[in-house]
């Protein structure tokens, strides 16, 4: 096991460190946590899951007894595609995209990217809106197959990603070294962290906290909070419930409260500054993007020709919002960056 699980992980329900035994990773009060081919997966068993690929996590690492499955894709049962999915995943061509990649796209970045399943020529890498690192500690919370923490790590960030997913995280290791690059990841809930306090220069998180109640995702934020750094930065993605795109959607669905992890919870801009400022900081706000959530520019060449107006219209428009700050009232995809209180609370 990389030694610096050894040194920094640690126990999701109390924050204590933990022991290896080659198998798990166990706490001084007994809780134990399977290590699945040198990937320790950190999800509480005690609690409700919000996603059932944790459920599904959880079951696969206990049985499979710490060494990592002979199937073609490892763990495709939770994936958080469906049997027929899989079968099709099975049946694509080589290429030099990683098939969990090819089938997953839409899931992972969003409608626009339907076309593409199956048929990705190159990875879909997105701009982190974060200057160039030299090895600081980067945290992707819900990673899935690796995006954002590759741009991270293009950026000289030392990197971390986690993800309910066990077959997710095994696929980001896996691309990881398909493209050179060096991470670490484990299996582990955004509630919970399984990470001693204090330790990451940067917690990130793209397109997760939307899919849970907003009760559920204060739980996170005190987590995010918990294990960054004094003066660290926070830079989380949300979904602006007067965003264009948000609004329709909301109207669509009668503005009733959503309902399991696939429906998105919108948040108003008033509510994202005061959560991040009660719970991390000093805050500001920034445009991702407008017309629907996951859309990025550095995608342009990838998508079909009939989407790419609606890329280029909402980059012109987010260029225009760094300058005319009352354009972020009708963005649907906004940025929370969030600096860290000098003074840090262990709240374990």
């Amino acid at each position: 096991m990389d030694q610096w699980f050894k040194e920094n992980l640690a126990c999701p329900r109390d924050h204590k460190g933990l022991e290896f035994d080659e198998k798990y990773l166990i706490c001084p009060d007994g809780h134990k946590y399977p290590v699945v081919d040198g990937i320790p997966v950190m999800l509480r068993d005690d609690v409700d899951q919000t996603l059932w690929v944790a459920e599904a996590s959880l079951k696969s690492a206990n049985q499979n007894g710490g060494a990592i499955d002979d199937d073609e894709i490892p763990f495709a049962e939770t994936l958080g595609i469906d049997p027929e999915e899989r079968e099709q995943l099975k049946k694509l061509p080589k290429s030099d995209v990683d098939p969990v990649v090819q089938m997953s796209i839409a899931k992972t970045c969003g409608n626009l990217y339907a076309p593409l399943v199956g048929n990705l020529k190159t990875y879909p890498i997105p701009e982190l809106r974060l200057p160039d690192s030299k090895g600081e500690l980067f945290l992707d919370i819900g990673c899935n197959w690796g995006r954002w923490v590759i741009a991270a790590a293009r950026k000289g960030y030392d990197v971390v990603g986690i993800d309910p997913s066990l077959g997710a995280v095994i696929t980001a290791r896996r691309v990881f070294n398909q493209l050179g690059l060096r991470g670490r990841f484990v299996v582990a809930d955004g509630r919970y962290l399984p990470f001693s306090s204090a330790i990451f220069d940067v917690v990130f998180s793209y397109s997760v906290l939307q899919h849970i109640d907003k009760e559920l995702s204060e739980l996170a934020i005190n987590e995010v909070a918990r294990v960054m750094k004094p003066r660290a930065t926070a830079l989380i993605q949300l979904p602006n419930v007067y965003g264009i795109r948000c609004l329709y959607n909301n109207a669509r669905r009668g503005f009733r409260k959503a309902i399991g992890f696939g429906e998105i919870r919108y948040w108003t801009l008033a509510e994202m500054r005061k959560t991040f400022s009660e719970i991390i900081g000093e805050n500001s706000l920034s445009v991702d993007g407008y017309f629907g959530l996951g859309i990025q520019k550095s995608d342009l060449d990838i998508l079909p020709a009939r989407f790419k107006m609606v890329v280029r219209c909402s980059e012109v428009l987010r260029r225009l919002s760094q300058h005319a700050r009352w354009m972020t009232h009708f963005a649907d995809s906004v940025y929370v960056k969030a600096t860290r209180r000098a003074m840090v609370k262990d709240q374990s």
